[in-house]
């Protein structure tokens, strides 16, 4: 299990090599190194160092304790990688991206398993948000409560444009009080206000609105997703280097975290 408050020595190691001059970053992903597990799919291209995750745990791709710990090793296994510069995140069950967390994970269980469970979901964040890869959430489907964590913890989120998928932190509607670190990933991407009112409300934001309240950074007809994801990718993998503009954030996230107490949580699911 990962330290929940360090983080991984692979988002401090020198920067990877450039991708291959013989071809451009983006899809297809042809030559793909692919490795896969019961909850995802990952297929890597080395010579442009763009590898593809899919979600793969139908009927809703809900973040159970297994899915989450899945999670958190692919990505590790990619951060390890030298060849893997980005990753685009998808689904590969029809009209959802993520249902968020499992439920059925916060009831019924023991403090162990609660402490558990949150240490996981906790270390999937800090993984993903902190992540020196780029990368690029194509949602397409609908991605409430953790599912949103998940698209707002990406570098850039493109969503397909059908007015049926929605987004957004609805753990009000379920009678959950969102962590501090949902919220506040949240506030980074839509501003204080918004994301007050649709913290307050359980918000689930249609496509359309969620583009307009910058929730998204882009809307593409679903049969052109992947193609704005790729193309998306090949713009941030032509720069030099990631942009670090997150830098002061993440350590201010760095500070807060060994302050948590995991306990807290868990005491509002027993």
């Amino acid at each position: 299990v990962l330290p929940l408050c360090c983080r991984p020595p692979a988002w401090d190691r020198a920067a990877r090599p450039p991708p291959s001059p013989l071809q451009a970053p983006g899809l297809p992903l042809a030559p793909c190194r692919s490795f896969s597990n019961n909850k995802i799919q990952v297929e890597l291209d080395e010579s442009s160092g763009v590898a593809m995750m899919k979600f793969k745990s139908p009927p809703v791709n809900s973040l159970s304790l297994e899915f989450l710990t899945e999670f958190s090793i692919s990505l590790e296994k990619l951060e390890n990688n030298r060849a893997c510069r980005g990753v685009i995140i998808t689904s590969a069950v029809p009209k959802i991206f993520s249902s968020g967390l499992d439920i059925t994970e916060m009831c019924g269980k023991s403090m162990e398993h609660y402490t558990e469970f949150w240490r996981a979901v906790q270390e999937m964040w800090l993984r993903l948000y902190g992540s020196n890869m780029v990368t690029v959430a194509a949602v397409n489907g609908s991605s409430p409560a953790g599912g949103c964590l998940v698209a707002l913890s990406c570098d850039y989120r493109i969503m397909a444009e059908n007015p049926k998928f929605s987004i957004g932190l609805n753990e009000a509607q379920l009678g959950i009080v969102a962590p501090f670190w949902f919220k506040d990933t949240f506030v980074n991407t839509v501003g204080h206000r918004i994301a007050e009112r649709s913290l307050q409300l359980g918000s689930l934001h249609p496509a359309p609105e969620a583009h307009k309240l910058g929730l998204v950074d882009e809307l593409v007809p679903e049969e052109k997703l992947m193609e704005k994801a790729a193309a998306v990718m090949a713009q941030w993998l032509a720069l030099p280097g990631k942009p670090l503009a997150e830098e002061e954030t993440w350590s201010e996230w760095e500070a807060q975290m060994p302050g948590l107490v995991l306990g807290e949580l868990c005491n509002s699911f027993h």
